[in-house]
């Protein structure tokens, strides 16, 4: 007597599991999501900083107003280099989409040096209001004026040092899938500076200067 052996019967096609393959996730995607949110703190921290000028801006305490302490030619000059840099760090990822190493390297290079120059800029003027004594003890105007300027130049010095670990990475490297989102992510934190400084040079230079 033969017997015979069903097979299972086939699940309903909802009740399939799927393999994960068939919900495929960007390369990146999460790297690129985290560095946005990173991004939209930045703004809330700068958000703050300029309330916070905006309120104490004006208290002098008899001591030194911003007519008395700016220099707008080299404020300005201050403000071409970062636009410069801005300019430059375009070209950077103009050459990476190109695919060649050698000139994105040299134009976060050139990016760099005018990152450095903003910097060395406006440590000299820190270095000049301080010998002059307009520390930011001496008035609220000046507390806020040295907190806002230096958090925008410790994201400068940040900036910096990334685009050098980023040329030695590409140096070993080259333009992997990895490096090519690490070029994009500072792309943004760096024009993101430029837009933060224009605020800056407008708020606290500017309208300062017109107190």
């Amino acid at each position: 007597m033969s017997t015979t052996t069903l097979a299972p019967a086939a699940a309903p096609e909802e009740l399939r599991f799927y393999d994960l393959d068939e919900h495929p996730h960007p390369e990146g995607h999460s790297t690129m999501l985290g560095f946005w949110i990173y991004l939209m703190s930045d703004c809330l921290i700068f958000a703050i900083l300029f309330a916070c000028y905006a309120v104490l801006g004006g208290n002098y305490a008899a001591g030194p107003a911003p007519k008395d302490l700016f220099e707008l030619p080299l404020v300005a000059l201050n403000t071409a280099m970062l636009l410069f840099s801005s300019i430059t760090y375009g070209f950077a990822v103009l050459q990476m989409q190109q695919g060649k190493v050698r000139g994105t390297q040299l134009w976060l290079a050139i990016t760099g040096l005018f990152g450095l120059a903003f910097l060395g800029i406006e440590l000299s003027e820190f270095h000049h209001l301080i010998e002059i004594g307009a520390t930011p003890q001496r008035s609220a105007f000046l507390s806020a004026f040295f907190t806002l300027v230096g958090t925008h130049g410790l994201h400068v010095t940040f900036g910096t040092v990334w685009l050098v670990t980023l040329m030695v990475q590409l140096g070993r490297h080259g333009l992997i899938a990895a490096n090519k989102r690490r070029i994009m992510c500072l792309s943004m934190f760096w024009h993101f500076l430029d837009v933060v400084w224009i605020g800056v040079f407008t708020i606290v230079y500017l309208m300062g200067m017109l107190r």
